[in-house]
């Protein structure tokens, strides 16, 4: 079941501890968590990964972290959260909004169609072969269609067509992505994964999420 979207966001924004630190978060309405059900546990089927996690409860005892989410398609959304691709692409300024503000990450079920990511992983970042492949697969540990961790959102710029080649050389590293001319790019850091996934289906632009805080880090649980 697909938690419902908040009708309004509320202007005040709440920070507080964070392993250390203070971390600025957006809050919004409250919206409804995905429950278990007795009809989804009765069309459980063997290997179906998606209904087997909705059929197991959450103990969480307190409230749930209302946040911005986004969809990512694979493997740019293993990359982020493993901390590779540092920095976000869009043709609009989606993220302006949310600096210092923290987001969290949603696993599409659809791949992105171009392989740009591969090229720069072998020749700017080195890798080999066996390499990318224990890199994709960490990407992967939670599956797709999934709230699978959080990132810190920084600075959004627009990206000129004149910049000197060394510097547009190291934006396309940092983005693991060619032709960046035009673009709006977003700093992402502090990259962490949930404990566990939380499964949902995606939805276009941002929107919101409640995710429960036994799934958080333990550094951010209170």
């Amino acid at each position: 079941m697909e938690a419902p979207l908040s009708s309004t966001v509320a202007k005040e924004e709440s920070s507080g501890p964070t392993g250390g630190r203070r971390t600025k978060v957006a809050t919004f309405l409250p919206c409804e968590l995905p429950s278990c059900t007795a009809e989804a546990r009765s069309r459980q089927r063997p290997g179906d990964k998606l209904l087997e996690t909705l059929t197991k409860p959450l103990r969480c005892k307190s409230d749930p972290l209302n946040l911005l989410t986004n969809t990512n398609k694979q493997p740019y959304a293993g990359l982020v959260l493993n901390g590779v691709k540092s920095v976000e692409t869009r043709w609009r300024p989606l993220l302006a909004d949310l600096r210092n503000c923290t987001l969290a990450i949603h696993i599409a079920q659809a791949d992105w169609e171009g392989d740009e990511w591969s090229n720069i992983l072998t020749q700017m970042f080195g890798m080999k072969h066996r390499q990318v492949e224990e890199l994709l697969e960490s990407g992967e540990r939670f599956g797709r269609g999934v709230v699978a961790g959080l990132v810190d959102v920084g600075e959004t710029w627009y990206c000129a067509e004149d910049l000197p080649p060394e510097e547009m050389k190291e934006l396309e590293k940092a983005a693991c992505l060619t032709g960046l001319q035009q673009k709006y790019l977003t700093r992402l850091s502090n990259p962490r994964w949930l404990t566990e996934p939380l499964y949902m289906r995606g939805h276009k632009n941002v929107w919101t999420v409640n995710i429960p805080e036994c799934l958080l880090p333990s550094d951010e649980q209170e």
